[in-house]
């Protein structure tokens, strides 16, 4: 059963892999015998990780790029290709989720917002869809959306806004890449606990939160590595496309 999950052999792409889920999908993909091109926009937040997973006998490049920027975007897959050669999945999962009430949100927080988590993720798929395409690789794209695609909570709009556009990406991705052997699928996670809400998590008002989830726990990295294997996975999901999988603890069956 171990072999259903072995991505031995396959090279794999992480956007936002400096820090929090990015980082964390690249040692799994990593551990399960991927090479991994590390891309964010600080090449220096990904060396360390690079030499911790090289040291674990993979293959593992930093690629400077953007994924708000066409340009940075291929010249990172240029990058990556060079070191590594096609890639065969692609962890489409760099996004922001600032807080501000709608009201007071101003018109650069809105279209940073929209640029990272939907057009940036576009950009990405894009580009890895046309590589695999002219590489003849049967690929695997694995949008990182988010239970706020299909629940809202406030201060939150322009997130669940990108990500709700994201979930249909997705779907309408899966459809228009399925003859070209490139499968299209989404993880929505709900709370999962990483350094950047680590100290809210610890608050009344994260306490409160927790105790609306139906496990009364937040999530950790570490559940989503079932769901992030199985779509990476050709042998595990090879007639898995355009499905979204929530790992949430039951957060979205929830009262509101």
């Amino acid at each position: 059963m171990q072999d259903l999950f072995d991505l031995s052999r396959r090279n794999a792409l992480v956007t936002g892999a400096s820090s929090g889920l990015g980082r964390h999908f690249a040692r799994v993909l990593s551990r399960a015998g991927a090479n991994v091109a590390l891309a964010a926009r600080r090449r220096e937040a990904l060396e360390s990780l690079a030499g911790e997973l090289e040291a674990g006998e993979r293959r593992a490049v930093p690629v400077v790029m953007d994924v708000r920027d066409g340009a940075s975007v291929a010249r990172g897959f240029d990058q990556a290709q060079e070191a590594l050669g096609a890639m065969h999945i692609v962890a489409n999962n760099a996004g922001i989720a600032p807080v501000s009430a709608f009201p007071d949100q101003s018109e650069a927080e809105w279209s940073e917002v929209l640029s990272t988590n939907l057009h940036g993720a576009w950009l990405v798929a894009r580009e890895a869809a046309r590589r695999m395409i002219d590489a003849e690789v049967e690929g695997s794209i694995i949008n990182t959306a988010s239970i706020y695609a299909f629940r809202v909570t406030r201060g939150l709009s322009g997130y669940a806004a990108a990500k709700a556009g994201l979930v249909q990406l997705t779907r309408a991705l899966s459809v228009e890449l399925a003859s070209r052997r490139i499968r299209v699928n989404a993880i929505a996670p709900g709370y999962i606990m990483t350094d950047m809400n680590r100290d809210f998590f610890a608050t009344p008002a994260g306490d409160a939160m927790t105790r609306r989830i139906p496990q009364r726990r937040i999530g950790t990295p570490e559940d989503l590595d079932g769901a992030l294997l199985l779509l990476a996975s050709n042998r595990a999901s090879g007639y898995m496309t355009g499905s979204v999988i929530t790992v949430d603890g039951g957060h979205l069956n929830s009262p509101l």
